[in-house]
């Protein structure tokens, strides 16, 4: 299971991660496969290259299992380092236009992880399906030494298909990832809730995959095919889960007769009504009704400040304490043309913008 412990050890690390990375990365095209080159394995000998990921592994916190995972293999710290970058910028643009928007600086991520919020069941999610898309796509890469590409030798060879290309490595992903996150004791209702919301990041990886073919035969002709397996970019898989986030449900515990062991059930209530639903293995699930994030508390910074939009979410956002407007001016391209050969050239229009940020 992925504990808190370690999930607040590779969130700090993204922090840093983001730093390298730049402000401009963060944007919704983002697909998890952008390599982050901050590990110097290619430029510097052998030996540095070794101690450089493994001080890596050691800064991630990770339990001795992991890493002695993390350390046999190259590839992985650099891996580790791109999963969690990807899955913060997804956090942050997933939640761009809400009162928390995926604040994981120093004491907010500490406090917000110690509890089971709708906000921590998506964390869980969405870091498993990070660390799931980005093992995956490191193997087709040639950037891990113990995996390669998906030969998939589940797919029907109905249509003169010829297995070729280079296909994201999910079963090899999927034994990673499970032997990464894995924890022997699941006993309390938190351990099993959060152990959950990570099998569910992963369901959706499993979910989104594509089989792309490409055709070969005379004049163009498509007498054979070359076909692999693409994993759905990790845009989209946030996507998923933040409906799902959406859409999670409030579970409590109950014992299952038969086994003694716990099962994650609806809350009991005096009187449960048609809403109560037994969750599912693909819903979020979370235990504790979260914050409003409205003022500034030891979860969130609040929204003070923050910008919002007018006719979208300033009501929202700025909790009804109201909100500043403005004025200012701006100068954009506009008018932009594609010239032969190859470039595009645009005008510079100035005009005039209102700015809507909340009131404190």
């Amino acid at each position: 299971m992925l504990d808190g412990h370690l999930l607040q050890g590779w969130l700090a690390l993204a922090l840093v991660a983001l730093a390298w990375i730049g402000p401009t990365a963060a944007y919704f095209g983002l697909t998890g496969t952008e390599p982050l080159t901050i590990l110097p394995l290619t430029s510097e000998t052998e030996e540095a290259a070794v101690k450089a990921y493994y001080k890596v592994c050691d800064r991630l916190k990770l339990e001795r299992k992991q890493r002695r995972m993390c350390r046999r293999d190259p590839g992985v710290a650099e891996t580790l380092v791109e999963a969690i970058s990807s899955s913060a910028l997804e956090c942050q643009y997933q939640f761009r236009f809400e009162r928390w928007n995926c604040t994981l600086e120093g004491r907010y991520r500490t406090n917000l992880l110690q509890n089971g919020y709708k906000k921590t069941a998506f964390l869980y999610a969405i870091s498993s399906a990070g660390l799931t898309h980005a093992v995956a796509k490191a193997c087709s890469a040639g950037r891990m030494e113990r995996c390669t590409c998906d030969e998939a030798p589940d797919l029907e060879n109905r249509e003169a298909w010829q297995w070729g290309g280079c296909g994201d490595n999910l079963k090899y992903s999927n034994k990673f990832v499970k032997d990464f996150l894995s924890k022997k004791s699941n006993k309390d209702l938190r351990a099993r809730v959060d152990l959950h919301n990570t099998n569910v990041g992963i369901r959706v990886i499993k979910s989104g995959v594509e089989t792309t073919c490409k055709c070969h035969g005379v004049s163009g002709s498509c007498t054979v095919r070359t076909c692999w397996r693409q994993l759905a970019p990790l845009h989209e898989i946030a996507k998923q889960l933040k409906q799902k986030y959406e859409t999670s449900l409030k579970v409590g515990s109950t014992t299952n007769e038969a086994t003694g062991e716990g099962d994650i059930s609806p809350p009991k209530k005096p009187n449960p009504g048609p809403s109560d639903q037994i969750p599912r293995t693909t819903d979020l699930t979370y235990i504790d009704d979260s914050p409003n994030f409205c003022r500034m508390s030891k979860y969130s910074p609040g929204t003070t400040g923050r910008k919002c939009y007018k006719d979208k979410n300033c009501e929202s956002m700025c909790c009804g304490r109201g909100y500043n407007t403005q004025s200012r001016v701006v100068t954009k391209p506009c008018q932009c043309q594609v010239r032969w050969c190859c470039y595009v050239e645009c005008k510079q229009c100035t005009q005039r913008e209102e700015v809507y940020t909340c009131k404190g």
